[in-house]
């Protein structure tokens, strides 16, 4: 066994300690007051049996016969073999179709290496041989992407400026949490992080005196707070009615939406019942399942004192999700506190490890992508519409676009197959092309859906430095082990086939993946130099420790500029104040997006026979779909698979007990869960995290996924033609104590291969 070395993730640091070439454990780093279990996934996640060792060829695309992606078998070949193959494909498919027909559907966390960044390097590659069609926006938050410009500003700019929680500790009297604050998502951060600090901040909140309360349907998003529960939803019309009762109590700052503001009166008329329906306290009450007088005592005492308004980003992916992001900067300009320490609003707390509680003091390098010829993008979550309809029309911020006719698919670094909606549909939509490829880790249901999966190494398993998008670290992040089989670096892999396409030159620029780190480094150490930050040359870094940065902005307090000069500072929307009412988004007359906050009964809910509000969202036990298969992950399962949060009501009414197989249902799909029994949910609701790699089980109805994987259950629509984002939280279904058999689950093994 080695001594300990420093490694690093988007969950934090680590000390690895290795043991006859293999990483045996990754310990917690001294340095981090709460330091991430998800470390402890990393031995076993990288040396299961699911782990992709040699390149690989789906037999039915290799031999012309006719089988079904996700459920064929492979035959592993030579990197010359799987190289020539992917040239030659290329090759053919830009000269038949153009480049536009590439999609690379890089989307996902990929590593917390600066140089070593999967979308980052498919892209150079694609750019430096012509281009692809790509995507833009995110599963996260993509609604706040595509609705602040119109309305306040960019939403990065939300996110780097969100008023610091030490502020509100000193400042706020009450903080209300939409949606919650959900400590699981505090262990992540993209790029990385290198010290835990929300938990510590929200402890001086409470030592300061600061009251929170949690408007969710689940207790533990905010355990510590006031639990204000209400149907999935419906957060929008709850702010409605705290609203009505600002106006009819005479409660709002007029001053503040007079000089500050547009649009109010608009608003104004809609929450007084212009359309025929006051949105009152009585009116969000049949609604919300809150009592009316609780809601009016909620607005009393918002406006009674400086109140911060949070709202998480998991409460926009639902239907219309654009409208409590609105309604929440709405309610917060009627109580008149933006700009002002530790009040107004924030979107996004919670959303990662460093949201409200530090920043970068500069950017790291990050490796060139070139410049692509191809301009077109799809929003991200669109790809299965894209696949099933190549040369189809829909809108996007009131524009009429077209989907491209996608040829040939290319993933790096993500996991559709976790992330995106109805898998089932998706596993239909990624039998339209004619080649996909993979590059992967392991054999996830990604991997088995593609013709080529070629084998990549894992972050441990090359040399690299962290600096997180909005950390105050930059970690050395040395190569702890070889990679296992024939696993390839993938700058290494796409130096190989630029020199077969003749573009070597272009691609590499002369420079080894050494040679690119050193001169990332030399970029950071300029821009370091620029804040007065002096850095040790490259080897002396790599052989050192954590450099911790300072804080750039430790009282920052969001758009307190805009307040303190709404001239000079104005905000760069049509008006330069805050848009309540947006002219812009009136003009593309919508009908799921109108030109201010607006309510909407979710689809599902309206519509469906199921009775049980499916909730979804971050696992505790990994980042996303990383590393199910390691051992912090499958420890929580029960009898392998997924738990399923289910209130005692609920589940004594179906005869479930604890620790039962439960399947849950709807017209989309079926999956089996482990059950939980918790009054921590509020009842006619269930909860059951993102992640488990999907298990699709193709002898059984709907394909029934064998894992706890919540996507077979969601719907594919967006949640309005305006940025077309997801919906997953609009889901409704049933579910029934599994009495069959117990299928075995099959998530973290290998396909069957072919000779």
């Amino acid at each position: 066994m080695t001594e300990p070395v420093l490694t690093a993730s988007h969950w934090g640091l680590g000390l690895a300690q290795i043991e006859d070439g293999r990483i045996a454990r990754v310990g917690e780093h001294p340095s981090d007051p709460a330091p991430s279990h998800l470390n402890d996934n990393i031995a076993g996640g990288l040396a299961g049996r699911a782990r992709v060792l040699r390149p690989a060829i789906r037999r039915g695309w290799l031999t012309g016969e006719p089988a079904l992606r996700g459920r064929d078998s492979f035959v592993e070949v030579s990197w010359d073999e799987a190289l020539d193959t992917i040239a030659a494909e290329l090759d053919r498919v830009r000269q038949s179709h153009g480049n536009a027909s590439i999609y690379a559907g890089s989307y996902g966390w990929a590593s917390a290496g600066r140089f070593h960044h999967a979308q980052s390097q498919l892209k150079r590659f694609l750019n430096s041989i012509g281009g692809f069609t790509g995507s833009e926006g995110n599963y996260s938050y993509n609604a706040a992407l595509g609705l602040m410009p119109h309305i306040v500003g960019s939403f990065r700019d939300h996110i780097v400026e969100a008023t610091r929680w030490p502020v509100i500790a000193e400042h706020s009297d009450l903080v209300v949490l939409f949606g919650g604050l959900a400590g699981r998502n505090a262990q992540v951060s993209d790029g990385g992080v290198h010290r835990h600090r929300m938990a510590d901040n929200l402890a001086l909140c409470r030592a300061r005196g600061v009251d929170f309360v949690n408007v969710s349907p689940l207790r533990t998003d905010a355990p510590d707070a006031d639990w204000l529960p209400v149907n999935p939803g419906t957060d929008t019309a709850l702010m409605m009615g705290l609203a009505h009762t600002l106006l009819a109590e005479d409660l709002c700052d007029v001053a503040f939406l007079a000089r500050y503001t547009t649009g109010f009166e608009a608003m104004r008329a809609y929450l007084l019942g212009a359309d025929g329906t006051p949105k009152d306290a009585d009116w969000a009450a049949g609604l919300t399942g809150q009592p009316a007088e609780t809601i009016r005592a909620l607005a009393r005492r918002m406006a009674g004192g400086r109140t911060m308004i949070s709202v998480a980003a998991g409460l926009q992916r639902t239907d219309f999700g654009e409208q409590p992001l609105w309604m929440a900067v709405t309610l917060a300009a009627m109580l008149g506190q933006i700009g002002l320490p530790g009040g107004g609003y924030g979107i996004g707390y919670g959303v990662n490890a460093n949201v409200g509680n530090v920043d970068r003091l500069f950017r790291a390098a990050a490796l060139p992508q070139g410049q692509n010829p191809v301009k077109g993008k799809i929003p991200v979550a669109m790809v299965a519409d894209m696949l099933l309809n190549p040369g189809g029309a829909y809108c996007h911020q009131g524009r009429q676009e077209t989907f491209p006719d996608a040829r040939l698919v290319w993933w790096a670094g993500g996991n559709p197959f976790h992330h995106h909606q109805d898998l089932n549909r998706l596993h239909r939509a990624f039998q339209s092309p004619e080649t996909v490829i993979v590059n992967e880790i392991n054999w996830t249901a990604t991997a088995r859906h593609a013709d080529i999966v070629l084998p990549v190494a894992a972050t441990p398993e090359r040399r690299d430095f962290c600096a997180g998008k909005s950390d105050d670290a930059l970690v050395p992040m040395p190569q702890l082990v070889a990679p296992p089989g024939e696993a390839r670096v993938e700058y290494d892999i796409y130096t190989a086939l630029a020199r077969r396409l003749g573009a070597e030159d272009t691609f590499t620029q002369g420079h080894t993946a050494e040679d690119w780190l050193r001169w990332l480094w030399s970029e950071t150490q300029g821009s370091a130099r620029a804040k007065g930050v002096e850095l040790p040359d490259w080897e002396h870094f790599m052989a050192g420790g954590v450099i911790s940065l300072p804080d750039p902005r430790p009282t920052q307090v969001f758009l307190s500029e805009f307040r303190a000069d709404p001239v000079a500072a104005k905000l760069p929307t049509p008006s330069g104040r805050i848009e309540i009412a947006s002219a812009t988004i009136a003009s593309f007359d919508l009908p799921d997006c109108p030109g201010h906050p607006t309510w909407f009964r979710p689809r599902d809910r309206a519509q469906t026979i199921y009775p049980l509000a499916l909730l979804s969202g971050q696992p505790a036990t990994r980042l996303h779909s990383q590393l199910d298969n390691g051992a912090f992950s499958v420890r929580h399962k029960i009898k392998g698979r997924e738990p399923v949060l289910i209130h005692p009501s609920d589940a004594g009414a179906r005869g479930i007990a604890e620790g039962d197989i439960v399947e849950l249902f709807n017209d989309r799909g079926r999956c089996l869960a482990g059950a939980r029994l918790t009054e921590d949910i509020l009842p006619g609701c269930v909860f059951l995290w993102t992640g488990a790699w999907l298990d699709l089980d193709f002898e059984a109805p709907q394909n029934r996924d064998r894992h706890g994987n919540p996507n077979v259950l969601t719907h594919d629509r967006r949640s309005s033609s305006l940025t077309q984002s997801p919906a997953a939280h609009s889901a409704m279904v049933d579910l029934v104590r599994f009495d069959g058999p117990l299928p075995p689950v099959r998530a973290h093994e290998p396909p069957p291969f072919a000779d």
